[in-house]
């Protein structure tokens, strides 16, 4: 099946403005059919969940399809998803919670190819407890995962290894499982972050290896907040700190306070809009999910090959980081000799929107050892389509050229 790609668009009013959107990475446009959740959520009848009334009922319904939607899309089970602010919260929040159990001599191993927060929170943990910080490394010629210095950060006092599924920085897919495998051999946990994977992979966290798992419906259509997700009995040997009279049911003792059941309807409905993309006969949502994700990566890797060929044909003008071999629609380039921050300002008057700067890939970003301070990333989205391709492509030769 082709996607739609026009009717696909025709669900997203920010659109209409007429900005090519490229900085999905930091957060996707939103589609009606969320906003409308979300408000329809606030104004109708609502109170603090129970069953006596209706707008008791209906706190408690969005509560559990919430659960119910993530479960699915991540290939999980409803019990294990916990909802957070954001997932920088979720991962602070867990480090925390995983660090009681460690001492001086454990081992934590965090990546370099990461986002920050899901290094900074594991290096803090783990400094509160003596415990010792071990780096997996990634080589900035390829972009790529560096299979010997897994081999030497895993060892038999690792405790808990935190890998991104993809980098938010270069769209580099590292191999997770074969990560996963070896931290479980040794006895160790995987916190993988699937911030920016969730938005353009199938996910499944099982088939990942991965104990925990962090995303963020914002990056898929979805309102502000966070999801972590892991199996109900690993959930109810942890005991984080709460107040007397909160519950300790999973995966509620880990959600504190009153939750935002506006915000969780409206990421109910963005898992709805992606189940949607691709109409079959299947009746389960996961299955539609599985075949909406097909559909939205072989479009979006379409619309990365149109802008990455277009960018080849700039020659030297142009120098793309972005080169491994399994990665996201993700494109990070500098300009040899040029500032970034003036491409973005040149793109930004052409009503064009492709960031620069580190995107908190703070350790990523600084292994690539770049002669600029910033990188412009020009990320795909499910709407974008071959013009606003073509109107980057273009904008950028212009620029180059003056």
């Amino acid at each position: 099946m082709t996607l739609d790609i026009a009717a696909l668009r025709a669900h997203f009013p920010a659109l209409l403005t007429g900005t090519a959107h490229f900085d999905g990475p930091g957060g996707t446009q939103t589609p009606t059919v969320v906003g409308a959740a979300i408000a329809d959520t606030l104004t109708r009848p609502l109170s603090i969940r129970g069953s006596g009334t209706r707008s008791e009922t209906n706190a408690e319904v969005a509560v559990g399809e919430f659960r119910a939607a993530m479960a699915d899309l991540l290939g999980a089970h409803p019990r294990g998803v916990v909802y957070g602010r954001s997932a920088t919260q979720l991962t602070y929040d867990f480090s925390r919670h995983l660090a009681r159990t460690w001492r001086p001599g454990d081992e934590v191993v965090v990546s370099r190819l990461d986002h920050d927060s899901n290094i900074r929170p594991w290096v803090q943990a783990a400094a509160s407890v003596g415990a010792t910080v071990r780096w997996i490394e990634f080589d900035p010629d390829t972009t790529e995962i560096d299979d010997a210095s897994v081999a030497a950060a895993i060892t038999e006092r690792t405790k808990l290894v935190a890998i991104t599924a993809a980098s938010n920085l270069l769209g580099t897919k590292p191999p997770v499982r074969r990560i996963a495998d070896a931290a479980h051999a040794v006895g160790a946990l995987v916190y993988v972050d699937g911030v920016h994977y969730t938005a353009h992979a199938a996910v499944d966290v099982t088939a990942l290896g991965a104990d925990f798992f962090a995303c963020s419906p914002y990056k898929f259509l979805g309102p502000h907040c966070g999801v972590l997700v892991a199996d109900p009995e690993l959930l109810e040997s942890l005991q984080p700190d709460k107040l007397l009279p909160s519950t300790n049911e999973v995966p509620e003792r880990f959600e504190f306070g009153t939750l935002p059941y506006e915000i969780m309807a409206g990421a109910t409905a963005a898992v709805d809009f992606l189940a949607a993309i691709a109409p079959g006969a299947a009746t389960d949502r996961r299955t539609r999910l599985l075949a909406s994700a097909h559909v939205v990566e072989e479009h979006e890797l379409a619309m990365r090959s149109r802008i990455e060929t277009g960018l080849t044909d700039l020659g030297n003008a142009v120098t793309l980081h972005s080169k491994a071999q399994d990665r996201t629609p993700t494109l990070l380039v500098t300009f040899p000799g040029r500032s970034s921050t003036d491409a973005y300002r040149f793109l930004v008057d052409r009503n064009i929107l492709a960031p620069a700067g580190s995107f908190y890939a703070y350790e990523a970003f600084r292994r690539l050892e770049l002669e600029d301070t910033a990188a412009l990333r020009i990320g795909v989205a499910p709407y974008t389509d071959d013009d606003d391709a073509d109107r980057l492509v273009d904008a950028l030769r212009e620029f180059v050229a003056s």
